[in-house]
This record gives structure tokens, C-alpha cells and sequence, in this order.
């Protein structure tokens, strides 16, 4: 189906590989720490690469790993190749198509000859869904706009739970959902299928995905363009539940203009506080009886500015659950979150006395939502209000629910194992390097002339050679030298590499080969450290608590739980 051009500079993320081979993503990391001969990064970041398709494609081939590539892929390498790393663009493109509206940038004839083709065997709303998912599960589209993950969706469903009017009064069902930054409607179309739902996005191309999204699925959403907290689209609506999850650290996010709003009935938000401003903003479009979830960053449970909010959800009883999920749930950075969840009381009913804290930091984000990652007793713990409002009116729940473990000596010996056979890994990687002369006799060579040349592509910090002349992983190592990395830090200390300052060393393509052996072994070594640091952490994070409650005992063992050593003990016998 792709043409000739765009499958050479079609490139694929991580995610895609996983997918493309059926494997998790895990295993495409350990694919690129074990075997040297995987495919390096043709463009992308650091922290975000991709890889050029064919490579890949050749490469599970010769491992006996590769699958053939469905339609949906090469469609998606299509639309990559058309346009790039502008996805919403691309499935704009695709829903009007598939809709019969007009589209700013339509699609070039070999994706839409795919779009009719594979719509007319799969259906529409399917194929979509589609290729919606693959967008979201995207590591790479630009400007690094927020969607809601896959999983955080789950999460959110499972918290949400069957919420009806006046507490579940009558039938117990939800007949309006609301979404204030609803993004590409995901939470919307996903957290009560049936009820009638009303959202706002300020970015148009995404609202219209969300449009594309709603009729294709035959869903009642009405999605309006516009600012939410500046101009609400919806100031007269109040839904059985509303969910969002709202853009994060928004400096100018209207509070000039909207100091005597009557949205702030728990006080005016800081100007930092631009979190508590849509906490407000949902809770006012609340029905009595619904309840309001919120995915928020950690922070806002506990920085100074918002504290006097903070208490009035407490002392008013209008907050009953804050859920701290891990890292790794956002697409637009790698922080942990809360989940706030807010309820309107219904007049008559008394207000709850206390706040129930669960703690799902540590958990594994594929389990939350499901049966089986249901929080455990443990993880729980109900505060009462007036516990709550002291000085800080800190809302973490890890401040309030203490870390359990089943059995500390089994998980304690398990990560030290673990940290063991890091330590031999890490040292495989770390190559042997004897001593060299002190400095390379080689005339340098600048990356801006490569560059111009057209013998190296550079994209961000990520630069790639274009000629077999010249390694990459040499051509990188070099980049990273003392001297080119001052060239490449601004003032603000951002690493921008610089192809006007930036040079190497000329040498030939033989000990360019050595050295980007060595390269490559250093790269595989950090990335390999960074996990041996993670569970690194986590195994003194055991070991404090363990030797602090008992659970784990000193090295030596001399010490009973009563304080005493075994000869004070034997002297008082």
C-alpha cells in the first residue's frame, strides 16, 4: 500500500514496534539494550525516538520476530509520511473523509485510496478508533499537546463508577456528562456510554476530532470551541458528572478578568493556582447528587498558594476522595497525579466527615481500573476532616496511608537480586578503555558542514549521518564531548545543539566503527543505570521502612524488638 518514497522515510515509535511485533514495550527496550545490531534512532529525541520502518521491519525479520504489516500500518506510515508528527491534522483529515465534510489539508491519494478501502472492510467507527489509539499511545506528535491516555481513561472510568442524581435516586443512572477541556472527547465517549455529553476544547482541530469521534460512534455530544474558564459555552449546565483532566501550570488563565466570576465561591484562585480555577469551574456545573473527577498534579495537593481552597472543600465537605496515581499516566509529562474526586451535596443530607485517601503510587498503571487492581484495604484510609485542616491542609494521600507490604524479607531479598544482577549487567556494558595518548590527532570537522553537505540530519539534540562514511553512534558520541556540550547549553542551561560551533574529529570509517561501539555500550549503560537507580530507590525505601517497623531486622541481628541487646538481655537473666 505505501509507496516507495514514503516507506523509506516512514519511521515508527517504540510504542508502534511493540505493536508491530506483538510484543509489549518493555521488550523493544530490552531488544535495544541486548542486541547491538537493533536499529538506531533515525530521528526524534533522546527521551523520544524513532525508527526508520524499514530497518525495523528487516530487522524482526532476520530475529524471526517480524509479522507482516497489516493495512492499518502502512496506512498510518501514510499519514506519517504526509504529515509527519502533525497527527491531529492527519486524523482530521481522515474523519472528514470519512464523514464526506471538507478538510483544510485532505488527504493525498494513496492514504485516502486506504481510508475508503479499509472503512468499506472494517466500518468506520472502527477504523477510526483505530487510528485514534494509535495517535494517543504517539510519543512523538508535535507540539506535545495533552491527550488523555488509554489508561488514565480506564482509571477514570473505574473511579467514576455508576453515579446517579440526589445520590443514585430512582434509576441511578447519569443522563449528562460534561467535559470542560475535553481535548479529543476520549473521557467523554468513554466514562458513562449512553449519557448525553457536553464538552469544550480551545483548540479546533482537536475539537473537531472530537466532533469526528462522536458521530462516527453514534454518540449525543455536543463539543464546543472556546476557552472554558474565559468563555463557558454551558454557564447555565449542571451534569450528573463531570470529568476533566485540565491543562497544567497555566500562568495567564484569565484571573484579571475574572476576579468577581461567581464560579469562585471557595475563594478567587492564585495566579499560580490555574488547577483550583477548573476545580471550580467543574464543581459549579455540577447537579446536586453528581460528583466531579479531576486528574490534577501532585502539587496541587500540598503548595502553599492553594491552601485556603483546599480547606473550604474540606471543611464544606465538598471533597470525598483524593487517589495518587503513578507516574507515567500523562502524555505530556512523566510527574505523578491525583485523581480529586468532588460531590454536590444533596439539600437535607449530612455533609461527610471525613476524606477518604488512597494511595495507588507505587501501583502497576496497567492494573488500576481492572478487577484485579481494585485499591486493597491497605492502600486506603478514610481521614477525618479535622484532621485535615491544619496549617498545610496537605491533601497527598501518601501523607495519610502508610506503605504496606505483604512479606518485607521476600521483597527486600527479591530487589536486592535484582540490584545484583544489574550490577553484572552494568558492568558487561561499561566497556574497557585503556589509556590513550591525551588527545586525537585528527583535523576537526564542523556539524554545520555536514549539515549543509547533506551528509547529516539533525533534528533537535539528535543528530544522524546519511552516508555510509560516517557513523552515527560516533557521530553522536563526539557531540556529547565536554567542549560541544558548552557550545550547545544556553543560559537557561537548555541543551540545544549548535551546528554552527559544533565539531569532531575526522578519522576513518573503520575507528569511527570502534569508537561507536563504545558509544552505543555507553548509551546502553545509562539507560541501564537509570533503571538500576529506580530500584535502587525502591529497595531503601523497603529497607527504611522495614528496619523502622520491625519487619526487617540489622544485618547482624543483635537487637530483639524490645530495644535491648542480646547481652543486656542475658545480663538481666
Amino acid at each position: 500500500m505505501a509507496t516507495d518514497e514514503s516507506a523509506r522515510a516512514a519511521v515508527v515509535t517504540a510504542a508502534e514496534i511493540a505493536r508491530l511485533a506483538g510484543v509489549t514495550r518493555a521488550a523493544v527496550s530490552n531488544w535495544r539494550r541486548r542486541h547491538p545490531d537493533f536499529p538506531h534512532p533515525a530521528a526524534g529525541t533522546a527521551t523520544s525516538p524513532l525508527f526508520a520502518l524499514a530497518e525495523v521491519q528487516q530487522w524482526l525479520d532476520r530475529q524471526g520476530k517480524g509479522r507482516e504489516t497489516s493495512d492499518e500500518v502502512d496506512l498510518w506510515h501514510e499519514l506519517r509520511a504526509q504529515y509527519g508528527d502533525d497527527l491531529l491534522t492527519a486524523l482530521g483529515a481522515v474523519g472528514a473523509q470519512l464523514l464526506g465534510t471538507a478538510a483544510e489539508r485532505p488527504l493525498a491519494e494513496p492514504a485516502a485510496a486506504a481510508v475508503t478501502a479499509l472503512s468499506a472492510e472494517r466500518g468506520t467507527q472502527a477504523l477510526y478508533a483505530d487510528l485514534v489509539e494509535r495517535c494517543i499511545t504517539s510519543t512523538s506528535r508535535s507540539g506535545g499537546e495533552q491527550m488523555t491516555t488509554l489508561a488514565l481513561e480506564r482509571i477514570v472510568a473505574a473511579f467514576a463508577g455508576p453515579v446517579g442524581r440526589a445520590n443514585g435516586a430512582a434509576n441511578g443512572t447519569v443522563s449528562t456528562v460534561y467535559d470542560p477541556a475535553c481535548g479529543i472527547g476520549t473521557l467523554l465517549l468513554t466514562v458513562i456510554p449512553g449519557a448525553h455529553g457536553y464538552g469544550q476544547e480551545l483548540n479546533p482541530a482537536t475539537a473537531a476530532i472530537a466532533g469526528f469521534r462522536a458521530r462516527l460512534d453514534g454518540r449525543a455530544i455536543t463539543v464546543a470551541c472556546g476557552d472554558s474558564l474565559r468563555e463557558d459555552a454551558f454557564p447555565d449546565l449542571r451534569a450528573d458528572l463531570v470529568v476533566c483532566e485540565p491543562p497544567v501550570g497555566v500562568a495567564d488563565w484569565g484571573r484579571d478578568e475574572l476576579l468577581l466570576d461567581p464560579r469562585w465561591d471557595l475563594g478567587v484562585p492564585p495566579r499560580s493556582e490555574s488547577e483550583l480555577a477548573w476545580v471550580q469551574h467543574c464543581y459549579a456545573h455540577t447537579a446536586p447528587g453528581g460528583r466531579a473527577l479531576l486528574v490534577l498534579p501532585a502539587s496541587v495537593a500540598y503548595r502553599k498558594a492553594g491552601r485556603r481552597i483546599r480547606a473550604e472543600l474540606v471543611r464544606r465537605g465538598l471533597l470525598t476522595s483524593v487517589v495518587a496515581l503513578p507516574p507515567g499516566l500523562m502524555s505530556s509529562h512523566s510527574l505523578p497525579v491525583n485523581l480529586w474526586i468532588l460531590q454536590r451535596p444533596v439539600r437535607g443530607t449530612l455533609d461527610p466527615m471525613h476524606v477518604r485517601m488512597i494511595d495507588l503510587n507505587t501501583a502497576d498503571p496497567d492494573d488500576i481500573g481492572t478487577k484485579n487492581g481494585a485499591p486493597t484495604p491497605e492502600q486506603i484510609a478514610d481521614i477525618p476532616s479535622i484532621d485535615l485542616l491544619d496549617d498545610d491542609v496537605d491533601l497527598s494521600p501518601s501523607r495519610y496511608v502508610t506503605p504496606h507490604h505483604s512479606d518485607y524479607p521476600v521483597e527486600y531479598a527479591a530487589l536486592r537480586e535484582r540490584i545484583q544482577s544489574l550490577a553484572r549487567d552494568l558492568l558487561d556494558l561499561l566497556p574497557v578503555l585503556p589509556a590513550g595518548p591525551g588527545r586525537i590527532e585528527a583535523a576537526p570537522m564542523g556539524l554545520g558542514d555536514l549539515v549543509r553537505g547533506g551528509l547529516v540530519d539533525l533534528d533537535g539534540t539528535v543528530a544522524t549521518s546519511r552516508t555510509d562514511q560516517l557513523d552515527t553512534d560516533c557521530l553522536r558520541g563526539f557531540l556529547r564531548s565536554a567542549a560541544n556540550t558548552r557550545r550547545s547549553t544556553t543560559a537557561s542551561g537548555t541543551l540545544r545543539l549548535s551546528a554552527s560551533g559544533a565539531q569532531l574529529p575526522q578519522m576513518d570509517i573503520g575507528l569511527q566503527r570502534e569508537y561507536g561501539e563504545a558509544f552505543r555500550r555507553l548509551a546502553a549503560f545509562e539507560e541501564l543505570l537509570r533503571e538500576a537507580a529506580a530500584i535502587g530507590g525502591r529497595a531503601s525505601t523497603l529497607a527504611y521502612d522495614g528496619l523502622t517497623t520491625g519487619a526487617l531486622l540489622p544485618p547482624s541481628a543483635t537487637s530483639d524488638l524490645s530495644g535491648k541487646s542480646k547481652s543486656q538481655k542475658a545480663q538481666e537473666q
